[in-house]
């Protein structure tokens, strides 16, 4: 992935930071620093209106990455299909587990929190911060998945949504197969 100059990213790369998700690179400068030379990737976060420095040879153990490669964006969708997977441990220790998953900046990981807070019409409502774990998710998601998909937010989020919804068939055939099973057993 290292090109001739050492550097792993290029002006103009669609980038993907954890803390705050997908960037593009718009410079790699040389500042000075505390009286060394320093180079640094100048990652410009539009939807959060955000310029960040982040040192060359510390970008890799920093997180910043390239977008998902297709096949985890398949699989990122697949996992929304599924089966929400909630402990049964105190909110507040969930929502901390779930807000570590976001900022990891892995997609499938943020997939997992779509699909665990994504509440049906038919679902009673979510709680405030629930509701904004949520939202932060699936907007982390849909921005990664469109600009891997070279496709508008929007379409992204429409995208998602289609998973989503494939999970309540798949929910009630597993609940269906659930009840059969206890009926045979008694």
């Amino acid at each position: 992935m290292t090109n001739k100059s050492g550097l792993e990213f290029k002006v103009g790369d669609a980038v993907v930071y954890p803390a705050h998700g997908v960037g593009k690179v718009a410079a790699i400068e040389t500042q000075e620093v505390a009286g060394m030379s320093l180079e640094v990737y100048v990652v410009t976060f539009d939807h959060e209106k955000m310029t960040l420095r982040v040192p060359t040879k510390k970008a890799k153990t920093a997180g910043l990455r390239t977008l998902a490669a297709e096949d985890t964006v398949s699989k990122a969708l697949t996992v929304l299909k599924g089966r929400a997977r909630i402990k049964r441990t105190m909110w507040s220790r969930r929502a901390q587990e779930y807000e570590a998953k976001i900022n990891s900046g892995d997609l499938i990981s943020i997939a997992e929190v779509v699909r665990d807070l994504h509440r049906a019409d038919t679902q009673p409502e979510q709680s405030y911060s629930e509701r904004q774990l949520y939202e932060s998710a699936l907007d982390r998601m849909a921005r990664e998945v469109a600009a891997a998909n070279r496709i508008d937010k929007d379409a992204a989020v429409q995208l998602l949504s289609k998973s989503l919804s494939a999970k309540k068939a798949v929910v009630a055939a597993a609940e269906a197969a659930d009840a059969e099973e206890e009926a045979e057993a008694a």
